[in-house]
């Protein structure tokens, strides 16, 4: 009768480790009662946080805010209304909200178009048009301003035949809208490549299967999933082009009652140390941005959940 043939070592250490796992209180790990999670901090450190945080928010965001309205009343309600009512205030104000109701729907028809071509489509050369796209981001407005006075000015490179016509564009209206475009034409565009590049072209492509034309599919399909990240950048174009500053003062050539939107009409009213018509001034402008946040923030309320879903939140 042969032998019996012994258990192969590997095999035995196999058994016992099986058998050890099907023990229930076997190698069980209990975690130290000092354990807490990498995400979360002690109450202490999540306190001193926040008090960081609105601290910093109250000294550079609230406080100068505050004090602009403390110091354009400061005079009275009479000094302040005279200050706003002044004829070359409101030609500032009327010259702020005519280049911004001009620079808005031209970048949201562009940051349509850009964002569209870019995120739905193939070609040669996108890559450099993302990054002019992002070229306002990089150069100072300054730079912006003289180059609008290099190519429009009447030493310019198009200055001999605007001149020859009559036509002016630097250190007039024109030149003023063209800056405030510049600076702002990344806002609607941004906002919406993102998502839209997320979306895919899946929804175009159904319906256009389907028998829509390419104006319906844009109209029905394509801006509905994108309406709020548009809205968006139509909010933070609009604030940027009533507060821009650097490129404007380069083009505008600063006359009194014709070229000076509000921010160049605060600095003039300051450099002449009549501070409570600068600041009277200021505070107008930053209630409409006050205006702009509280639209921006309204729209979250009402619509949180869609907005959330549209843009990815």
């Amino acid at each position: 009768m042969l032998p019996e043939t012994p258990i192969r070592p590997a095999l035995a250490r196999s058994a016992a480790a099986t058998a050890t796992t099907q023990r229930p209180d076997a190698r069980e790990r209990v975690l130290p009662r000092s354990w807490r999670s990498p995400t979360t901090e002690r109450p202490l450190v999540r306190w001193l946080l926040i008090a960081a945080a609105l601290a910093f928010l109250g000294l550079v965001l609230v406080l100068p805010l505050v004090l602009v309205f403390v110091e354009a009343l400061k005079g009275g309600i009479g000094v302040y209304a005279a200050a706003i009512s002044d004829p070359d205030a409101l030609a500032a104000i009327r010259l702020t909200l005519t280049v911004s109701a001009i620079t808005v729907p031209a970048n949201l028809v562009f940051g349509l178009c850009a964002a569209w071509a870019i995120a739905k489509f193939q070609f040669f050369g996108k890559s450099f048009l993302i990054t002019l796209i992002d070229l306002p981001f990089s150069v100072s407005p300054v730079v912006a301003g003289l180059v609008f006075v290099l190519l429009f000015g009447s030493q310019g490179f198009f200055g001999p035949f605007l001149s020859a016509n009559g036509i002016d564009i630097v250190f007039a209206v024109p030149g003023i809208v063209l800056a405030t475009i510049f600076v702002t034409f990344p806002f609607v565009a941004r906002e919406l490549i993102p998502l839209m590049q997320e979306q895919g072209s899946g929804d175009e492509e159904a319906a256009i299967s389907l028998g829509a034309s390419g104006f319906k599919t844009f109209w029905l399909v394509t801006l509905p999933n994108v309406r709020w990240a548009l809205l968006y950048g139509v909010l933070l174009c609009n604030a940027r082009a009533m507060g821009e500053f650097g490129a404007v003062s380069v083009v505008s050539g600063h006359i009194r009652g014709f070229t000076d939107t509000m921010p160049l009409h605060v600095e003039i009213l300051y450099n002449e140390y009549s501070f409570s018509a600068a600041f009277a001034v200021a505070s107008i402008l930053a209630l409409l941005a006050l205006l702009t946040l509280s639209i921006k923030s309204v729209l979250e309320w009402r619509h949180g959940e869609s907005l959330k879903t549209r843009r990815g939140h």
